[in-house]
This record gives C-alpha cells, sequence and structure tokens, in this order.
C-alpha cells in the first residue's frame, strides 16, 4: 500500500529561525516515507527553486508555500499559502514592502533591550538572523545565547532547567507581548487583504496553528476569516493539546474548512519538533485543497 502521509508546515534555511537546506529536509521526509511536504518560510519564498530540484532528486512532491505574518484585530495571526504562485512578480513586491515594515519593528525591539540595558546591537541581530528580517523569538535566542556566555546574567533563570529549549518563547512572552518592557506595536499585513492576495495568486489561504500562545484564535474569529476567503484551517499541529486539535477540527467541520497537518519544523530553535510525526497528515489534505483552489 502507497504511503500517503504529507507534512504542510517545515521551513528550511531560508527563513530567518530556520537551519537545514531545502535537500536536507527532503532527504529526512524520504527517510520518514512522506509521499509529500510544503516548505512554508517566514514571509519569503527563497527557497524556491531549491525546494523543487531537492524533491525531483529525492522524489518527493513538493506544495509550494509561504508562511505569512499577518495581524488581526491587534494580534499576531500568521497564515498558510500552499499553492502560491512563487514565480510572480508582482507577489514578491508586496513581500518586499511587508519585509520593511518587519525590518523596522524588528529594529525598535532591539532599541528597547539597548535602553533596558541588554548589550545587543542591530548589525548583531542581523548577522546572526541571516538574511530576513527576524522575528521576536530569533532576537530573543540570539540575546538568550549570548547572555549564556555571562555567568551573571539577569537572564538566567532563561537559560537552566529541562525547559531550556524553550527560553526564547518565554523570554518572548515576557519582554515582546503586549503592555511588556520591549513591546513594540505590529507592522504586519492586515490578515484579511494577505488571504486576498493569496487567492489572487493562486494560493489556497490556511490558519496555521490557531491555538499558539500569540494568536487564540476563537471560533468568532475563524468565521469572520472564513468570510474573508479562508479555505484551510492548520488543525494537527506540535502546537495544539488533544484538547485543541478536537475544538478546532469541529470548527473546521462546521465551517467546511479544510483541516490540514504540518510539525512546523524549524531546528535547533525547536529541536522537540520533528518532520513528518503528525500521523493525521495524508495525501488527501493536499487533494481536498487542490480541488478548491480558485
Amino acid at each position: 500500500m502507497k504511503n500517503e502521509y504529507i507534512d504542510l508546515h517545515i521551513h528550511s534555511y531560508k527563513s530567518s529561525d530556520g537551519d537545514l537546506t531545502p535537500f536536507e529536509i527532503c532527504k529526512i521526509a524520504k527517510e520518514k516515507n512522506l509521499k509529500a511536504i510544503s516548505i512554508a518560510d517566514h514571509d519569503t519564498l527563497q527557497a524556491y527553486p531549491e525546494a523543487f530540484l531537492a524533491g525531483k532528486n529525492i522524489e518527493i512532491e513538493i506544495i509550494p508555500s509561504i508562511e505569512l505574518t499577518t495581524s488581526f484585530e491587534g494580534r499576531e495571526f500568521h497564515l498558510l499559502l500552499p499553492f502560491i504562485d512563487w514565480t510572480n512578480k508582482e507577489f514578491y513586491e508586496i513581500l518586499n514592502k511587508a519585509k520593511k515594515l518587519r525590518e523596522k519593528e524588528a529594529k525598535r525591539r532591539v532599541e528597547k533591550l539597548r535602553k533596558l540595558g541588554f548589550d545587543i546591537s542591530w548589525e548583531e541581530i542581523k548577522k546572526k538572523a541571516k538574511s530576513q528580517p527576524p522575528l521576536g523569538v530569533v532576537i530573543a535566542r540570539i540575546l538568550l545565547e549570548k547572555e549564556a556566555q555571562d555567568k551573571n546574567s539577569p537572564l538566567k533563570k532563561y537559560l537552566e532547567g529541562e525547559d531550556r529549549i524553550f527560553a526564547p518563547y518565554r523570554f518572548y512572552q515576557d519582554y515582546f507581548s503586549m503592555g511588556k518592557p520591549a513591546y513594540v506595536p505590529k507592522m504586519y499585513l492586515d490578515i484579511r487583504e494577505a488571504i486576498r492576495i493569496g487567492k489572487k495568486y493562486k494560493a489556497v489561504p490556511v490558519l496555521a496553528h490557531p491555538g499558539a500562545y500569540f494568536q487564540h484564535a476563537t471560533e468568532e474569529d475563524i468565521i469572520k476569516l472564513k468570510e474573508e476567503g479562508l479555505v484551510g484551517l492548520e488543525v494537527f499541529t506540535f502546537y495544539h493539546s488533544y484538547e485543541q486539535v478536537q475544538y478546532y477540527l469541529k470548527i473546521a467541520a462546521n465551517l467546511n474548512l479544510v483541516p490540514t497537518a504540518g510539525s512546523d519544523f524549524h531546528g535547533k530553535i525547536k529541536p522537540h519538533i520533528k518532520i513528518g510525526e503528525l500521523k493525521q497528515g495524508r495525501y488527501w489534505i493536499i487533494e481536498e485543497l487542490r480541488k478548491r483552489r480558485e
């Protein structure tokens, strides 16, 4: 029987917080006996066409995608765009505008950290975060890695204990969340506009990890987004507890949204997350998304 497993949410080294090349990702996917994967980097399509070449060499189907960082009613929401026309030049112009806004936001975060007394510079962050505007957790990771060398660091509490792998996320919540010392208002594309743009360029909009700690998407939120053109809901993800999976699975069924599955693999920033370990991810999901592509 032919294997039908898939993973529609993987990040490559082209994300500011990813580590592996498309070839390395495809190799792991092949070892896990996956039929198809989607590399959906943060706000960039730079993994293509490299990802297609890697998939062809290793015989893994590649679904082009991207994960857009957007805003919705004052909150940060992430939108996946599987089947995006990654060759369209107009879409790249939109990405460049979004990139400039995110870079401005990232710089302001670093400025606030410096005012709080942390020894970190924008140049240092940009170099270690590679070419993309760094997300808040990336800035946190770089700062914590630097502070780990100082035995007297005030951030020592984040670097100890069994859950230290989650340190960048704990730091984010303590410093970058609304009302916290280094909070900066979001400068992201509105998700409703992102949905319309995605559909214009042949993508099938899917709300990523709706139950993530920074989103907490409610049924009311998802109803509003369905009215704007949302097609899928990432129900099966390592972000969700069993109760959340059941909650969002019911919403997807009631709203006729495609329940998708994606690991949200990054690499060392999320070492507990592995490619292809969500057994709910089956190929019928790709077939259903393809049917709904406009």
